[in-house]
């Protein structure tokens, strides 16, 4: 019986660094579930995921405010926090997360850290 691929959820705004992360994730064995928004993925359900990556800066809920709401719901799921921005705020607020990354990232780096973290 095979085991089924780790499915790793992506929070962005961006749908072209969605699909570049989707690309990435996929080459690796992952299988990959997209969100436009923090809404849009509680409303899917955290049920089925393995990890998930979200952007810091997204309309509505934030990544910062879905972090809390994901860690309430599924303390076990690691979160990968990924920005833009280059607050040191940011950095701070970013304590308790599985991995934070600054656009542009290093993608091997990412993978590693995908890694580390499902296995």
């Amino acid at each position: 019986m095979s085991r089924r691929a780790p499915v790793v959820a992506i929070v962005d705004d961006d749908p072209r660094l969605i699909e570049s992360l989707e690309e990435l994730l996929e080459s690796a064995g992952y299988s990959v579930r997209s969100f436009p928004s923090a809404g849009t993925l509680m409303a899917d359900g955290l049920t089925d995921l393995d990890l998930l990556i979200t952007d810091i800066g997204l309309p509505g809920t934030d990544g910062f405010e879905l972090r809390d709401a994901v860690m309430k719901a599924r303390p076990d799921l690691p979160v990968f926090l990924i920005t833009g921005r280059h607050e040191l705020a940011d950095q701070e607020r970013a304590q308790g997360i599985s991995a934070f990354f600054r656009k542009p990232f290093d993608a091997r780096a990412l993978l590693a850290a995908v890694d580390d973290a499902i296995t």
